[in-house]
């Protein structure tokens, strides 16, 4: 039976980071990576922005040079599911059965796409944005002809592929359950502002609006029935409504944990040995007023990773790391910082009409985020501000001649 002293589950971001920080700080143990991807390991975030533009081909979007990891000595062991986990024998199961040992187990395998449930999810020409097999397989059914597009979900992956699909030339319907896109992660004002942005960039904008079924002719979709019973034709189909934590073996093997596995500071689960980091780790966030989450984010799977690294390294430094995202649509660049949730106020920097612009969000007074748009300088000098939870004037927070830094 094969062993390693650290195994990592999963070839993302996170196992990626893993494995680069626990040699940056000294580990001279041996790693093995084990994933279900078929390649080495590359960033997510350009899926659905720059790879499936056709800006960036797939060697600008790998995290390190296929060699680097043979000359770090990182085992990769690629196409492989783990499918149960052995706590107590510090062993995992792969998919044929046979099984790997571990001295300490990081379990990175972040999550699966969630599917739709109606009828048709299955058919041909159905797609997810996970894997670069994923958007490989919506490429060349665009360079075959596909040119009607209905994205379900318009979260930031729906809305990223919308713009990519429009750029490409797509007549594109983006159908959203709720009454405004970014609804779980925005408030309304930047909502509306993106609403707006499609529809000038010729996306129909459908909200709240289900999807009843998949249509097809029996192998590949032709369209996609709402509940008001009108059918959009379609080519092809993007579904963006989230994703899965993939942590069924760990929940099997005894781990606490409900939405994802739970995680302590140090990233740690319930189980003896075993860390979690990423997508699929549940961990209480201070930026959150302490509750515990789960966090879709670069940001947050590589300082989880280097945190899991540190204490593995004898190092250990708890997870406290103010969280941050992007997203890239046409000419807009987003950038946040914090987290707007149960925020009570906001306050408007800039003039939306110009497409530059940074909504502030307020809790009790504190500054716990901000939405930039095409204001990389708030979203810098913002950052002191969400960390410190500073109560500045609301009339200095919206007067733009006024640097955020000044109100630290």
């Amino acid at each position: 039976m094969e062993r390693a002293d650290i195994v990592i589950v999963g070839t993302g971001h996170g196992g990626a980071q893993a494995a680069i920080a626990l040699r940056q700080n000294g580990f001279a143990g041996s790693i093995a990576m084990i994933g279900r991807d078929s390649e080495t390991p590359y960033e997510r975030p350009p899926l659905s922005k720059e790879y499936l533009a056709g800006e960036k081909p797939f060697e600008r979007i790998c995290i390190r040079p296929p060699q680097f990891w043979a000359d770090k000595d990182i085992a990769l062991h690629l196409r492989t599911a783990v499918v149960a986990v052995d706590a107590a024998a510090h062993e995992i199961v792969l998919s044929d059965e046979s099984r790997v040992g571990y001295g300490q187990l990081i379990w990175a395998a972040g999550g699966d796409p969630r599917r739709l449930s109606c009828p048709g999810a299955d058919l041909a020409g159905v797609h997810s944005v996970r894997t670069r097999a994923d958007v490989d397989r919506m490429m060349a059914e665009l360079e075959a002809g596909a040119r009607r597009a209905v994205v379900v979900g318009g979260g930031y992956i729906g809305l990223e592929a919308a713009a990519v699909l429009r750029k490409l030339g797509c007549e594109v319907t983006l159908v959203e359950a709720l009454p405004r896109v970014l609804a779980r992660v925005a408030g309304e004002e930047l909502s509306r502002f993106y609403e707006k942005e499609h529809r000038a960039h010729g996306v129909d904008v459908r909200l709240e609006a289900a999807v009843d079924r998949i249509e097809g002719d029996g192998e590949r979709v032709t369209g996609v029935a709402l509940g008001s019973g009108e059918v959009i034709p379609a080519d092809l189909v993007v579904v963006g409504i989230g994703i899965v934590p993939s942590v069924g073996p760990l929940i099997a093997a005894g781990a606490a944990g409900a939405n994802g596995v739970d995680v302590d500071e140090l990233c740690r689960t319930s189980l003896p040995d075993i860390y979690a980091i990423g997508d699929c780790a549940a961990h209480a966030n201070r930026y959150a007023a302490g509750a515990v989450i789960r966090l879709e984010s670069v940001q947050n799977a590589n300082d989880m990773a280097t945190t899991a690294a540190k204490a593995i390294c004898g190092n250990p430094q708890p997870y406290d790391a103010v969280p941050w995202f992007w997203s890239n649509q046409y000419d807009l660049r987003l950038q946040t910082v914090g987290l707007s949730i149960d925020h009570d106020e906001t306050v408007l920097r800039g003039d939306p009409a110009e497409r530059k612009f940074s909504i502030v969000y307020l809790k009790e007074g504190r500054v716990i985020a901000l939405d930039c748009v095409n204001a990389t300088k708030d979203y810098v000098q913002g950052r002191k501000l969400v960390e410190a939870g500073t109560k500045p004037e609301r009339e200095a927070l919206a007067d733009t001649e006024i640097s955020l830094k000044a109100l630290v």
